[in-house]
């Protein structure tokens, strides 16, 4: 396992890292980064645990969305064997009813200090 040294709001970590996977890797510390920053900037925000526990739940949000929006939608260029059935992969109603109460619990416990969206 390689060693990669990031940052991530200007503080260093030093991470483990599968060989050949580096690029992905950095590219998922690229996106937690930016994330990151963009609710630092926002400034409702300060303390830095508060700002990563956000980061990842709007990440898996998107990604959760994004999910969903593909399997309504899936490629026509797909091969049949990549195409997920929706009964097995699809968040099921009731969670994502589960996530939406989720994030208005979490929004109402930030109260003034900002919203997740």
């Amino acid at each position: 396992m390689k060693q990669l040294e990031v940052q991530i709001m200007q503080q260093s970590y030093l991470l483990g890292c599968p060989e050949g996977r580096e690029a992905r890797l950095l590219d998922a510390v690229e996106r937690v980064d930016t994330a990151m920053t963009a609710i630092r900037d926002a400034g409702k925000v300060r303390a830095r645990e508060r700002i990563a526990v956000l980061a990842a739940l709007n990440l898996a949000f998107d990604l959760a969305d994004r999910e969903a929006a593909e399997l309504a939608h899936p490629s026509a260029s797909a091969a049949p064997s990549q195409q997920a059935d929706s009964s097995e992969s699809a968040l099921p109603p009731s969670d994502s009813e589960r996530l939406e109460a989720l994030v208005k619990r979490l929004d109402d416990a930030l109260g003034a200090d900002g919203r997740l969206f």
